[in-house]
């Protein structure tokens, strides 16, 4: 990571909201010479660019009455988002309306200007607003250095003590970190699952420093017993077995600090991390919720440590022996609770596990921070500040190089942002206030499209926050088809919170035709321009396992004579007559029907029919239809069809019984079509065929077997 500093000191920025451009201009040339002026024309844009720039903002002017969002509103905004805490506002009003100022100063409003603009009078109260804030943020930023040095060299000094106990224990010096990054998962998953335990941010906080703690007791157990690489003896167990009362004891006996909540915390994570829920644990027998919670999650995240890393008695077991053992009882009994976390956690645990054991990136993160401290001339605010900036100018380059439609939603305000390419490409504002009722972004993608992507995107869960969908967007007077990609937007808290989503809509247009036509060339016979028979197969899969109550029935469908046909005239005479009985299928059936070449001369039939109609009309007019003759060659077709509601919704099974209704339509003098029964059982198959004897004839009635 590298900091990037101005050589010349950074001006104070200040924000001008107002409708009327006049105002804005009179303002700005009043301060432009000692100040960095940016401007917003209404209260959407300015929530957008506070949004992106807060931390840069020095004080906003912000005019009371505007259109789309009045000050009023800006002001519930910032509120919400806590920037009246760092930013000082002061209101720009044309009357002295004692109950608005009021209510202004209510919200958090530090001053008011009136128009006409006196400079002399907008000066001062500028500069003094502004010299207000900047002592108040000195005086924070020091307080928080401070705060984070503490707590930085707190942190450091339990990391210490923690490895001293691995190092003498010759254990994994990863061991603690899988600790701390267990805890914290399991904690955070259990409070967004239940307010059992009312765990706060704070106390997630606090136990997870302290499970670093949980093992201090062994520091005072013979080191023999600790590495003994063969089983321990029942009396080497029990000595082993002590290093929960004594790393107790060791904080119990601090002269101080004694009411701090970490050493309560630590206390509780030493003595009763080996505690099991059912009470068979030790030291004190503990059962149920009498053991602490924080005690409870450190003693999961150890067993699944333990089972998971190499130790001088054992190999390591795999992350899925390992959950299949803990969740089978096989290392103690857990609560139940707890169970469901780690069964939910389970796909995602390993992976992030080995993300947190990244040395390079801890120490990376360690240099960047002792290299930001030592830069005592500018504040950590301001180096963040300065980062920021380089990191937004990349964004912006990438996104307009990228060729993608970049956004980014927040729900409070309800407020759509594009990418400036994004906003060009697709012809709409940058910025979109209350997207759903808005007819340019709705004309581009539809009210179902919007809403089915919103929906999407709110079903997302911290652990599960990336969605993708395919559509098509209008723009530039024709449909194109883009994927989406969006992530969710959390913020922490018991239960998380849904603020918003980031995202981006990449053309596929191109790539998605070249898909489907490659497909349809898969899909489709060369010959006949009908499916064929693999793609037929695995569409009619699809519709008889979605429609288990409806009635189909297929048929298939041969030509006597076409031997012949190639043989006296010739084989593209023969290609031709395929050509022409497809066309006949397809002015025969629907065009929710599906049509198939089956293979060689013979074709395949798929339809949905209902009680109410009468299938042999159907498949006598199918039959008749492709009777005839091509020029002056006499067309003979046979025929047989299979029935769900005799044969059953098994594809290969239906397939069978149709091809041996066609063997025993052509077995009994071609020309005719035949329906499956029983008595066909043992047939013959004319396309596919079984072993088995025909040995009864079909009943014949008329054109068809009934």
């Amino acid at each position: 990571m590298v900091f990037i500093f101005n050589a010349e000191e950074r001006k104070e920025r200040i924000l001008i909201v107002d409708d009327a451009q006049m105002n804005r201009a009179i303002l700005a040339d009043m301060l432009e010479a000692d100040y960095e002026i940016i401007e917003a024309e209404n209260g959407v844009e300015a929530v957008s660019i506070l949004q992106k720039r807060s931390g840069e903002i020095s004080l906003v002017l912000l005019d009371m009455v505007m259109p789309e969002m009045d000050g009023f509103e800006v002001l519930d905004v910032m509120e919400q988002e806590h920037w009246m805490d760092s930013i000082p506002v002061i209101m720009i009003s044309a009357e002295s309306d004692v109950i608005q100022m009021q209510r202004a100063y209510d919200k958090g409003v530090v001053d008011f200007i009136l128009r006409p603009f006196d400079e002399r009078i907008v000066r001062r109260r500028v500069v003094n607003t502004i010299l207000l804030y900047t002592n108040q943020k000195k005086l924070i930023e020091l307080v928080a250095e401070e705060i984070w040095e503490k707590e930085r060299v707190s942190n450091l000094m339990i990391e210490i003590l923690s490895h001293v106990v691995e190092f003498r224990n010759e254990e994994s010096g990863q061991h603690i970190l899988r600790i701390h990054v267990l805890t914290e998962l399991f904690l955070k998953h259990l409070a967004g699952k239940t307010q059992r335990y009312h765990l706060s941010p704070a106390d997630i906080s606090l136990i997870v420093m302290a499970s670093a703690l949980h093992d201090i007791g062994k520091i005072a157990v013979d080191e023999r017993i600790l590495n003994k690489p063969a089983r321990l003896t029942d009396e080497e167990f029990e000595i082993i077995k002590t290093h929960t009362l004594l790393g107790a004891k060791m904080l119990d006996n601090l002269p101080i600090y004694t009411d701090e909540p970490l050493l309560k915390v630590a206390y509780q994570i030493c003595r009763w991390h080996h505690e099991r829920y059912d009470g068979r644990g030790y030291p004190d027998g503990l059962a149920g919720d009498d053991i602490p919670i924080a005690a409870q999650v450190v003693a999961l995240a150890d067993v699944y440590d333990a089972l998971t890393s190499e130790r001088c008695y054992k190999k390591a077991y795999s992350h899925e022996t390992a959950v299949n053992m803990i969740l089978e009882g096989q290392c103690g009994t857990f609560n139940p609770l707890l169970m469901e976390c780690l069964r939910e956690m389970d796909d995602g645990l390993e992976e992030t596990i080995k993300k947190s054991e990244s040395a390079q990136n801890q120490h990376e993160l360690w240099k960047t921070m002792q290299e930001a401290l030592r830069n005592k001339d500018v504040s950590i605010s301001d180096r963040s500040l300065r980062q920021l900036n380089h990191e937004r100018m990349k964004a912006n380059f990438y996104a307009d190089m990228s060729g993608e439609i970049q956004f980014e939603y927040t729900l409070a305000p309800e407020m759509l942002t594009l990418s400036d390419w994004g906003a060009r490409k697709l012809g709409l504002e940058k910025i979109i206030a209350d997207q759903k009722h808005d007819q340019a972004i709705r004309q581009i993608g539809g009210a179902d499209k919007l809403d089915t992507i919103s929906k999407a995107i709110r079903s997302t869960t911290p652990e599960a926050p990336v969605v993708r969908y395919e559509c098509e967007l209008h723009h530039d007077g024709q449909p194109r088809w883009y994927q989406i990609v969006a992530r969710s937007i959390w913020e922490e808290g018991t239960p998380p919170k849904y603020v918003g989503a980031i995202g981006k809509a990449v053309d596929i247009h191109e790539s998605l035709m070249r898909l489907m036509e490659l497909e349809k060339q898969a899909s489709y016979d060369m010959m006949t321009d009908l499916l064929n028979r693999y793609y037929a197969e695995r569409y009619i899969k699809e519709r008889l396992a979605k429609n288990q109550n409806a009635e189909f029935v297929l048929a298939l469908l041969d030509l006597d004579e076409f031997k012949r046909a190639n043989d006296t005239n010739g084989h593209l005479f023969g290609d031709r007559m395929l050509q022409h009985v497809a066309q006949l299928l397809r002015q025969a059936v629907r065009g929710s029907d599906i049509i198939a070449r089956a293979g060689g001369d013979e074709f395949l039939v798929f339809l949905k029919y209902t009680e109410d109609t009468d299938l042999d009309a159907i498949i006598s007019r199918i039959f008749n239809m492709l009777t005839g003759s091509y020029h002056g060659f006499k067309i003979s077709i046979s025929m047989g069809a299979a029935q769900t509601a005799t044969v059953g919704y098994d594809y290969d099974r239906l397939f069978q019984a149709a091809d041996q209704a066609l063997y025993s339509a052509k077995k009994a003098g071609k020309g005719r079509y035949c329906y499956y029964d029983a008595t066909m059982r043992n047939t013959l198959s004319a396309i596919s065929p079984i072993d088995g004897q025909d040995n009864k004839a079909p009943d014949l009635r008329g054109g068809g077997v009934q």
